[in-house]
């Protein structure tokens, strides 16, 4: 089996042309024609072939690492030590993982047992839903498009790849080498802006995802498509009685990796009011030792992806009422706004009027926990809450009054590994449960007696049990 072939020439992003993405079927020209086409053909039925192509993809990132390097040090200013850890290596893994799996995965499975149906074998099928589309973001272009492909192609579906037009040159990097190694016919990049997107979203998918959350939701709501997608504005609730270093040294590292451009970075800060200085310094030293000669002549801070970003996260921080206690500094020029910490922010701050995704971090000072946690509500559901806290009444007390994504404690970012984007929940977000049951004709001597005309003498059995029995149990 190949693993495909590389080359050294800069990737230059092309466009698909709107042409080939169009309204209406056109057979052989259309790109999700062809994948349906393909699809249909029960090529991906075979287990052996869906490895096969999982194995491929984890070669297509194994045997360009260098490149990846590259493409993603172009786009987003990343260090080569960022992009192995949180995003590369951990995708070879992935396809280690999914290729031993899959058999495993894609199982029919036996029914919980019932007496009453058991002899009709009913089981759960685990079948593809056929073809998928895929909407990747900029900040983690490799992670967030490699790591749904794995479950995707392990279920069994034909896959449209659509990587942000913001990550330049990642997304020229995939068109490239998509068809070195991955099966054409069902498997494609599809390349563009905001009309190539829509052009896309006007098309009915089997099941759709991606980070333009209320675009892709609206769009798939035309053709019933099942939707993956998420939410953020992570906050951070501390302890008084934390270690205010370690609290410090792991939110910092939260956000700072990729400049704050994570949707699950801590977004701000609540904690109680004598203990923002407190915490405020544990900061101060912590980002000394990540930049001793500061973030701007560092080699371990990233850039913000693009002009529009960089001055969106710059308007937000120059409309704030908060102060500035640390960094601040902005170059367009770089795209570099350094990591900023900002004390005395309000709930109505500019700083809390949407998701930073950018180094700022806002500290709100609060009475109590339970302030915390009516601000937190006041929200919308976070992708993520972060507890700094020794006592695990603290803890519970924060993750039994609120909802999120995901609930962390002592701890940032390190938990993205265990969503929809890896392994086996992946498998199963792209995964179709199709109950299944084989009844033989012997069954009617027993259950006969469900066919019309209903009479007395031939009633069905019911077993009523009591609700005190079964509380009594």
């Amino acid at each position: 089996m190949s693993n495909g072939t590389t080359t050294t020439s800069e990737p230059v992003l092309k466009y698909t042309p709107l042409e080939e993405i169009p309204k209406e079927l056109r057979l052989v020209i259309q790109i999700r024609e062809t994948l349906k086409q393909a699809f249909r053909s029960g090529k991906l039925k075979s287990i052996e072939y869906r490895k096969q192509q999982v194995l491929q993809l984890g070669y297509l990132i194994q045997d360009n690492v260098e490149r990846f390097q590259k493409a993603l040090a172009a786009d987003l200013g990343r260090p080569v030590q960022e992009s192995n850890v949180l995003e590369i290596a951990s995708m070879v893994a992935e396809g280690q993982h999914t290729y031993k799996n899959v058999a495993k995965w894609a199982k029919t499975e036996r029914a919980p047992f019932s007496i009453t149906f058991a002899a009709m074998g009913p089981a759960i099928r685990k079948e593809a839903k056929g073809v998928v589309l895929i909407i990747s973001p900029f900040n983690y272009p490799v992670w967030l498009s490699i790591g749904p492909m794995f479950g995707a192609i392990a279920a069994g579906n034909a896959v449209v790849l659509k990587p942000s037009e913001l990550s330049v040159h990642t997304s020229a990097l995939f068109a490239e080498l998509f068809p070195k190694y991955l099966d054409n016919d069902l498997f494609r990049v599809v390349n563009g802006a905001i009309p190539e997107t829509s052009k896309l979203l006007e098309l009915q998918w089997d099941h759709s995802g991606g980070n333009v959350g209320r675009i892709v939701a609206t769009a798939a709501a035309k053709h019933l498509t099942p939707v993956s997608l998420e939410v953020s504005k992570s906050p951070c609730v501390i302890d008084p009685k934390t270690d205010m270093k370690v609290a410090a040294r792991r939110i910092m590292w939260g956000k700072t990796s990729n400049a704050g451009q994570t949707c699950i970075a801590p977004d701000y800060v609540l904690v109680p009011h004598d203990a923002e200085d407190k915490l405020i310094e544990a900061i101060k030293e912590v980002y000394h030792e990540f930049y001793p000669d500061g973030p701007l002549k560092s080699n371990s801070f990233s850039r913000i992806i693009s002009d529009a970003h960089f001055r969106r996260i710059k308007g937000l921080l120059d409309d704030t009422k908060g102060s500035i206690v640390i960094g601040g500094e902005t170059d367009a020029a770089q795209k570099f706004i350094a990591p900023t910490i900002v004390k005395d922010v309000t709930p109505g701050d500019s700083l809390m009027s949407q998701e930073l995704f950018g180094p700022i971090l806002p500290i709100i000072p609060v009475k109590s926990v339970d302030e915390a946690i009516e601000i937190i509500n006041s929200g919308d559901h976070p992708l993520v809450i972060y507890v700094f806290t020794h006592d695990s009444k603290f803890k519970a007390h924060v993750f039994d009054n609120t909802q999120s994504g995901a609930a962390i404690a002592n701890e940032a970012l390190l938990h993205a590994g265990d969503g929809a984007h890896r392994g086996k929940y992946s498998f199963e977000m792209f995964t179709h449960n199709r109950a299944t049951m084989d009844s033989p004709g012997w069954i009617d001597l027993i259950m006969g007696s469900r066919y019309p005309p209903y009479t007395v003498r031939f009633l069905p059995i019911v077993v009523y049990v009591q609700l005190d029995e079964v509380i009594a149990w």
